[in-house]
């Protein structure tokens, strides 16, 4: 509890599994509730809190299954008592899980509660669909649409629901797109080389095709070979759509991941003796329409900000998800953003994006740089499926180094 009595929720403990290349990579056989169980575990350790002290565990899994591993998760660390819920905004999943997970805290239901996602694009299953009005057999694969599907704003290619549209409302060029995503690989792998995410990492035990499991211990999907001639001479992805400019090359990766974090109430804190790494200031969700999906977070960034009290002048640190390098491009251009405050540990082009772990894989880096920085305002913030966004700001103490 704060010096007002005021309860407020704060991230005591955060964990992420390195970041896999989907279906080549390391976590290609390894499922999203193996990795979902190895974040839970390892955050309630870290917490210091006991199993019997969780009260909830709230997991974003965009379009796994809809078959709960929230709960799934805490039944195979023993967590029997704790019930699960499953989150689904697409890519904004976990951070909707942690602004959930601080709401109820704040409400004064709960006291400690693990929140994140987990994704594992690799082993994600497809589901099948009888056109309604047939009687066809269920035999055609499908995937459940976030939005109706429209030619500005296709359901499953987000080049252009995402990528192209923000370019062209934006009026960003190809040029300043390839720039940020190579960058983005550079500051990943700068990260990577000075031990940026070894304290947020928890390595997985991998399963291999051969049976085997091999220690995975650091993010694998930024490229050493990402350069703005290789960038350039790479071919748009819809040739056919005159000027069209996004390319594999400005798009996020397909990957594999989980992460979460702790949130408890500041009273069981201080009762446990527990040291809070950040405050969760506020949280907030949007939406436009769908074909401006990319610019949701021009909408969804000025909501939380003013929930926080708090400007853009006064945030210390972003992280900006890059679906499409177009996306904090836009949000840097139009809301007056510094770009060299803007995913400096690289971002979804770079790292990767697997989409339910990715809000809280932001969240848990942004706490840790800005520890290193010694402390400050953090926005995390991202669009989703169907013309969404989401958005997290949190402080981490100016005392904590």
């Amino acid at each position: 509890m704060t010096d007002t009595g005021k309860i407020e929720a704060v991230i005591v403990a955060g964990a992420r599994t390195p970041i896999g290349t989907a279906f080549k990579g390391t976590l290609k056989d390894t499922t999203a509730m193996e990795l979902a169980q190895v974040v839970v575990e390892e955050v309630q350790r870290r917490s210091g809190l006991d199993v019997a002290q969780i009260d909830d565990i709230i997991l974003a899994e965009s379009n796994y299954g809809g078959g709960d591993i929230a709960r799934h998760a805490a039944v195979v660390a023993g967590m029997l008592q704790v019930p699960g819920q499953s989150v689904n905004r697409h890519c904004a999943g976990s951070l909707t899980a942690i602004g959930n997970a601080a709401a109820t805290i704040i409400a004064g239901a709960e006291k400690a509660i693990i929140a994140g996602g987990t994704n594992s694009s690799s082993t994600a299953p497809w589901q099948k669909f009888r056109t309604p009005g047939t009687v066809d057999d269920y035999t055609e694969k499908w995937m459940p649409p976030t939005h109706p599907n429209t030619p500005e704003a296709p359901n499953m290619d987000m080049s252009i629901t995402v990528g192209w549209n923000t370019a062209q409302e934006a009026g960003i060029t190809r040029e300043e797109m390839d720039a940020w995503a190579v960058r983005s690989h550079q500051r990943a792998l700068a990260a990577i080389e000075a031990g940026a995410f070894k304290e947020e990492i928890v390595p997985v035990q991998a399963l291999q095709a051969d049976g085997s499991r091999v220690e995975f211990t650091t993010d694998e999907h930024p490229r050493r070979d990402s350069t703005p001639e290789k960038l350039a001479g790479l071919k748009v992805l819809h040739p056919e759509i005159e000027g069209f400019s996004i390319s594999a090359g400005t798009a996020s990766g397909i990957n594999d991941a989980a992460a979460a974090v702790a949130v408890v109430s500041s009273e069981l804190a201080a009762e446990q003796g527990l040291t809070p790494l950040a405050t969760v200031k506020a949280w907030a969700a949007s939406a436009v329409d769908p074909a401006r999906t990319g610019l949701a977070v021009l909408d969804v960034i000025p909501k939380v900000l003013d929930r926080a009290g708090v400007s853009i002048a006064e945030v210390a640190l972003w992280e900006i998800n890059e679906a499409f390098a177009s996306v904090p491009v836009a949000a840097c251009k139009k809301l007056g953003i510094a770009e060299e405050l803007v995913n400096v540990l690289g971002s979804g082009c770079s790292l990767g994006h697997p989409v339910a772990a990715s809000g809280a894989r932001m969240v848990i880096s942004l706490i840790h740089e800005l520890r290193r920085r010694g402390g400050g305002i953090g926005v995390a913030a991202m669009c989703a499926g169907g013309g969404q966004a989401g958005a997290v700001v949190i402080e981490v103490p100016t005392e904590t180094l």
